[in-house]
């Protein structure tokens, strides 16, 4: 089983323009729950009163899913999410030279003295506590593994790998998710964010790995590019690589949807998984071989998201398309008809550009055979080579 972390609620909502308030982040917060998502990241307490009071309403709620508060790895923060109620703390520094130096000014002594200073404490205060290694994909190797074991000596329970800017791809991820686990006793996390569009194969490269838990938001969300989408992730673990994440798929459009409107954002029709557009067809090729046997040209059903296949009319449609249209409206058509009616729809979608010409097929067919009008245009149209 593949322990997946929902941030939706924490680095989702870092994303520019969205802002979720406490009913937001409590729909999400139980949809997300009644999907079977093992842990949920749901803020920052050190934002201040307000953030607080939202974690603690989520961390009173009916649920089944471990709650985490995010920190930074300081005395501040960690006291901040003592207050909500929550099972885990995520404590996080930054590991890369750039980011330790540039951001913080200090040097990778005082990283290690923070360790020191910080984990033990929150680990003795009776939350599970994770650390998160932010840049870490940027940093020296040496390092992150010194880091690494010095948290387990503190008594951590999970390391985070934050590939902070998206810079992995498969191959090294496997490589330094593959040391990083045979370095350390305690589940190693993935926090892949998508700025070369890897953060799903970054995931799928991490559990070969043997990463045990993967950061997911829903949709994507975050910054700049967004994070690993639960809904690749979560298919993609169960089909192409066989691994349980307790998740049910038939869950998941109804979680794109939730949480795309509530951060008033829009799921494109060919997001992969959740778009409305992933299991329409139009190509007379994919259509005909679809009608003979699904299996030609799915990669999984669309029953267990909730879908089915659709076919649309267009430039791209063949013969079978087309008869299969005609009886879907209770008519049987001839060849020599049916030609005709496939070289008007090629025209038409050719001049007119619609999406679907579907809802067209019955002016088609109820003029002569001859001459097969528009409703739209004011001269008849001509048949076109196939």
């Amino acid at each position: 089983m593949i322990t997946l972390i929902d941030t939706t609620l924490r680095d989702g909502e870092q994303a520019p323009g969205v802002a979720f308030d406490v009913d937001d982040k409590m729909a999400i917060a139980q949809a997300l729950d009644a999907a079977g998502i093992a842990h949920l990241e749901v803020g920052i307490p050190a934002m201040g009163e307000e953030e607080i009071a939202t974690i603690q309403t989520l961390a009173a709620m009916p649920r089944r899913t471990e709650l985490i508060a995010w920190g930074r790895l300081c005395l501040d923060d960690l006291q901040a999410a003592l207050r909500c109620g929550v099972e885990w703390v995520n404590l996080s520094i930054p590991v890369s030279d750039i980011q330790i130096h540039h951001k913080l000014g200090k040097n990778r002594a005082w990283v290690l003295q923070q360790l020191g200073l910080i984990l033990p404490r929150a680990c003795d205060a009776g939350m599970k506590v994770a650390l998160g290694m932010e840049d870490a994909s940027r940093a020296d190797d040496a390092f992150v593994m010194q880091v690494a074991q010095t948290a387990v000596c503190c008594g951590v329970q999970r390391l985070r790998f934050a590939d902070t800017l998206g810079i992995l791809e498969p191959f090294a991820t496997f490589e330094r998710i593959g040391a990083l686990v045979a370095a350390v006793p305690i589940p190693v996390e993935l926090h892949a964010h998508n700025d070369f569009g890897l953060a799903c194969a970054n995931s799928l490269a991490a559990v070969r790995a043997g990463a045990q838990a993967l950061s997911v938001t829903v949709n994507g969300l975050g910054e700049r590019a967004g994070n690993a989408p639960l809904e690749e992730v979560v298919m993609a673990l169960h089909h192409l690589e066989h691994h349980q994440t307790g998740v049910d798929p038939g869950t998941l459009r109804a979680l794109s949807h939730l949480v795309a409107q509530r951060a008033r954002r829009q799921v494109p029709g060919d997001k992969p998984i959740v778009g409305d557009l992933v299991f329409t067809h139009e190509s007379g090729i994919h259509v005909d071989g679809l009608i003979k046997q699904p299996l030609t040209y799915q990669p999984f059903d669309p029953a267990e998201i909730g879908m089915q296949h659709r076919f649309v009319l267009g430039k791209h449609s063949g013969r079978s398309a087309v008869r299969h249209a005609c009886a879907q409206l209770g008519i049987d058509v001839d060849e020599r008809l049916l030609g005709s009616l496939v070289d008007n729809i090629r025209l038409l979608a050719t001049q007119n550009k619609p999406q679907d010409l579907t809802d067209m097929l019955r002016t088609l067919l109820a003029t002569r055979q001859d001459s097969f009008t528009h409703p739209f245009m004011d001269h008849d149209l001509q048949e076109v080579p196939p």
